[in-house]
């Protein structure tokens, strides 16, 4: 029997017609399972498909986190965490606290581990205008492991602290904290636990001391620039740091700056007597090198802002459990009033971080010597967190005194970039893209002086209190153009002198520091017979400091 055309017909509209609702049905499953594979991988990398709507909640919310995502073997434990048990906590504290919690890595070392940075704050994931960023860093030298436990406990701290303990909330919610527990991560994998000197580990993977790489404002430092250090210079660069902390180990003080001088020099006499000092329980000589360097200047390298730096650092040392006594590590070694030191009056040492900070970042930065021994055994670290753990809360509040607003010009739009300093106080600081400054002081009566390439200068009185900071706001004018560039006419008239003035380049503030500044910029004041032996003294300085310091 002969089928018709018109049954083929019938055939072909009955197989498609079957065939479009299955088609339709697999198509649809392709894209729910892309769509899912895609929500997923986000989740995963932390990432967001969109801008969250008008609806997310900014601030912490009970509903957003789980305890239980983080297993037993990731609790943190008064334990010693290599690389890989420091990574796996940082990640399951940010997936259990997203709502107050951002991981994320500023670079990576010489052998390729992230340097890994734990944002905490009341809105981790976006800066609020007008909030101060402040940052702890740990284990710079790799085999002065305190601080860098210190600070994996004070993550947990605060974000389980975060709905119960007011200050902490106060913190969190007005303030953005960086921390990064390791910023030499190589380092650390290579240190012996027990280890209370030496120099096993303390540099990186190419054998170069982290805190002598970066510019000097005093001396020219030429040496190679490390992944670490790069690291960290891109990164305050880019964040508007107004407090910071860098924690080591090998004596107990808080030292601020400056850590280098122009006029170093040194007591041949005490050098000689510290050579010769007492034996060690086993017979042999045992010399206290920190007390040598401690002779290579009998004066202070202070900065415009000494009162600021000596609260600061009484402020940690404080409040910590034994700090302020200022009692030596051993006999014969240096002690400290009050807990605190000039960092070249205990031992100049060239391309510091914390000088850094401050004269190229305007960023107020000390050192925290967090114990005696550098890498102690780890059955004493519940004591370590017991005298550490208020002052390193309270430190960071500190952030929350002085001076602070925004710099506009006449119609609204913030000033990025604008110079300003405290008048007396040279070192300065910059605005922030948004228009933001900030400034620690103390209680007094003071002069803010900006200046903005394309405005004219700007003078503002103002008083700070103990209470809160003081809030100034700062509108810059822009400088009317030059006479050369106005149009020609009859009528127009000569420029009016005062306002002439007010772009003179000799009457612009005085600025030292900012990200363009010069190396072995500071003033030398000394010459001759005496500039002479400085320059021997800095050298054996620099040597005995890669060394030992």
């Amino acid at each position: 029997m002969e089928t018709s055309t018109e049954d083929v017909e019938d055939d072909k509209r009955s197989c498609c017609c079957t065939m479009k609702p299955a088609m339709w049905y697999l198509m649809m499953i392709v894209v729910g399972f892309f769509y899912v594979y895609l929500t997923a991988i986000q989740y995963i990398r932390g990432q967001e498909l969109h801008d969250p709507s008008s609806d997310y909640l900014p601030q912490y919310d009970p509903q957003y986190f789980d305890e239980n995502l983080i297993s037993p073997a990731n609790q943190l434990d008064f334990e010693y965490h290599n690389y890989a048990r420091m990574t796996d906590f940082l990640r399951s504290m940010s997936a259990t606290y997203p709502n107050l919690t951002a991981l994320y890595s500023i670079g990576k070392s010489v052998q390729g581990r992230d340097l890994w940075v734990m944002v905490l704050s009341a809105s981790p994931y976006e800066h609020i205008v007008g909030q101060p960023n402040v940052k702890y860093v740990a284990n710079m030298h790799g085999n002065e492991a305190i601080g860098r436990e210190m600070l994996l406990h004070l993550i947990e701290y605060l974000a389980k602290n975060y709905s119960s303990d007011e200050y902490v909330r106060w913190l969190l919610d007005n303030t953005r904290i960086h921390i990064m527990p390791s910023m030499n991560p190589d380092g650390f994998e290579v240190a012996r636990e027990g280890t209370c000197q030496g120099g096993q580990g303390r540099y990186n993977a190419r054998g170069f001391d982290l805190n002598r790489n970066f510019p000097d404002y005093f001396k020219q430092n030429n040496k190679r620039n490390q992944p670490e250090t790069e690291a960290v210079k891109q990164w305050v660069s880019k964040i508007q740091f107004v407090l910071s902390a860098n924690l080591h180990g090998g004596a107990l003080v808080a030292s601020y700056p400056f850590d280098n001088s122009p006029n170093t020099t040194l007591d041949w006499t005490e050098l000689l007597r510290i050579l010769n000092a007492s034996q060690g329980e086993d017979g042999r000589e045992e010399v206290d090198f920190r007390s040598v360097f401690q002779q290579y200047t009998s004066t202070p390298s202070l900065t415009p802002d000494e009162d600021v730096f000596k609260h600061i650092s009484s402020v940690y040392s404080f409040n910590h459990g034994t700090m302020h006594l200022g009692l030596p590590c051993k006999p014969g070694a240096p002690t400290f009033s009050n807990g605190t030191t000039n960092g070249a009056a205990w031992y100049p040492l060239t391309g510091g971080m914390q000088d850094y900070n401050y004269v190229w970042h305007g960023c107020m930065d000390i050192t925290i010597e967090m114990s005696c021994c550098k890498y102690p055994t780890a059955d004493r670290l519940p004591k370590f967190w017991e005298d550490n753990k208020k002052a390193l809360v309270r430190y960071m509040g500190e952030v929350h005194r002085g001076v602070r607003g925004f710099v506009k010009d006449e119609y609204d739009n913030p000033v990025e970039g604008a110079s300003m300093k405290i008048r007396n106080r040279d070192v300065g600081f910059q605005s922030t893209k948004y228009g933001e400054y900030w400034r620690i002081l103390l209680p007094g009566f003071y002069t803010l002086e900006v200046y903005a390439e394309g405005f004219d200068p700007r003078e503002e009185d103002f008083t700070v209190v103990e209470s809160n900071p003081t809030l100034l706001n700062i509108t810059l004018y822009r400088t009317p153009p030059a006479p050369d560039a106005l149009p020609s006419s009859p009528q127009h008239q000569p420029p009016n002198t005062a306002a002439g003035d007010r772009n003179d380049p000799s009457q612009r503030p005085v600025f030292v520091g900012g990200p363009n500044q010069q190396q072995g910029a500071a003033p030398q004041n000394q010459g001759g017979i005496t500039g002479f032996f400085s320059s021997i003294t800095n050298q054996i300085s620099n040597v005995l400091s890669d060394l030992f310091g």
